[in-house]
């Protein structure tokens, strides 16, 4: 399905419907100071969370606990490895959240979650307790899931860069010390993962990066999947701009991997009748819910958390709500513009909970932008509704980018990934 500028800035301001969501209710006339609101994870739900609960009632006492004093964004992050940005150009501050909007930030690590008690322990000793926990922790690997050889342990010599900051650096210093002519190896994760178009976005920009520096190297794709979002448009844009470059293997082609050899750089695939070498290997494991979500009891037995998808509280513990990557949200795919859109609902859902009013119509947006080359963008946009008890997509809204558009259109939509990041970032943190 093609998108039409006009439908285009409908679906991206359709944004704008959560911020409203709680506006419609009145502002409480006196401070309730006994209301403390904990969110754990700074990242773009939990992040956009503390700022909307204050925002919707200045009146709460908001709490944000993030173990970073520098959050790194993993969308912005594949720019890095492409070479036209660098790891501070993606650095996002918690000073104004402070400074401008109220909010207590505290920099610790979250040790435990005791639902029952309503309290946070943190590792350098405090215990918060909270009316609402605002939980947005985003994702943890699954390594027990993940191809044979592999674990936390190999993460450094062949990363997985999924989690943005000193791995991020560590596979860009490969980039760069790798030999013009040799192979850049990507396993992509199975679904459901963070960030659906990342990997195929991280591919292009490694090819940009060989492009411009080492013509003669490959890319190569392993993928356990047999199709992936915006395929066609990402496909369409490696031939147009990098020839034989870049090579996908599905899962029905001989793309599963099962077992790597870090110490020879050598992958498997379909329980080893292919081997494939490569001088530098990214290996995107399987992917879960935050370990502390898993050891606060908030799981399901495929390693995410449930929720009220109205308000995102917990099906398990209902004074917790879940927000982001952790969370089964519907059709919703698992980006930080979901979780941007998904922290102003549960904000708005929680104030109107505490002024006794009932929680608004979930109205909510994602789009997701990728750089096939730094002037040549794709997009997929969409708008979903609370329908039935799950989130749903709308019927006729957004759509992707169309796939005969030509280079100047291709190069404005790379302009719009731009702005979307600076918009989103001080929509969150600013």
């Amino acid at each position: 399905m093609t998108i039409s500028r006009r439908k285009f800035l409908q679906a991206l301001g359709a944004g704008g419907a959560a911020s409203a969501l709680a506006a419609c209710a009145p502002m409480p006339t006196e401070p309730r100071n006994g209301e403390h609101i904990v969110v754990v994870g700074g990242g773009s739900g939990g992040a956009t969370a503390a700022k909307y609960l204050r925002r919707f009632d200045p009146n709460l006492q908001v709490t944000l606990v993030e173990p970073n004093a520098t959050y790194h964004t993993c969308y912005g992050s594949n720019w890095v490895l492409g070479g036209f940005r660098q790891m501070d150009q993606i650095a996002q501050s918690y000073q104004a959240l402070r400074d401008t909007h109220g909010i207590n930030v505290i920099q610790d690590r979250v040790t435990a979650i005791e639902p029952d008690a309503h309290q946070v322990r943190l590792a350098g000793g405090r215990t918060l307790s909270y009316q609402k926990l605002v939980l947005s922790p985003g994702i943890d690997f699954d390594w027990e899931a993940a191809a044979e050889g592999t674990s936390e342990a190999t993460a450094d010599r062949i990363p997985h860069a999924w989690k943005a900051g000193p791995q991020t650096q560590i596979l860009r210093r490969q980039l760069e010390a790798m030999p013009n002519g040799g192979v850049f190896i990507m396993v992509a994760p199975p679904n459901p993962f963070r960030c659906p178009p990342g990997p195929y976005e991280r591919a292009s920009m490694v090819a940009h990066y060989f492009k411009t520096h080492k013509p003669r190297s490959k890319v190569l794709i392993l993928d356990v999947k047999e199709g992936f979002s915006k395929q066609g448009l990402f496909m369409g844009g490696w031939e147009a701009n990098y020839g034989d470059m870049i090579e996908w293997v599905g899962g029905d082609r001989g793309g599963m991997v099962n077992r790597v050899d870090v110490a020879n750089r050598t992958v498997f695939s379909d329980d080893g009748l292919n081997r494939y070498r490569g001088d530098v290997i990214n290996y995107i494991p399987p992917q879960k819910a935050a370990q502390i979500a898993h050891d606060a009891g908030l799981t399901n037995e495929a390693g995410w958390c449930p929720v009220d998808q109205r308000t995102f509280a917990s099906s398990i513990h209902p004074d917790v709500h879940v927000i982001g990557d952790s969370s089964v949200a519907g059709a919703m795919p698992k980006s930080g513009h979901s979780a941007n859109s998904q922290g102003k609902l549960v904000a708005a859902a929680i104030v109107n909970g505490l002024r006794g009013i009932d929680a608004p119509e979930p109205s909510m947006v994602n789009t997701c932008y990728s750089l096939i080359t730094p002037d040549w963008g794709i997009s997929v946009a969409a708008v979903y509704r609370y329908d039935d008890g799950s989130i749903r997509g709308v019927e006729g809204s957004g759509g992707v980018s169309p796939a005969d558009a030509d280079r100047e259109f291709r190069r404005r939509e790379a302009d719009y990934t731009r702005g979307w990041y600076r918009s989103i970032t001080t929509d969150i943190w600013g």
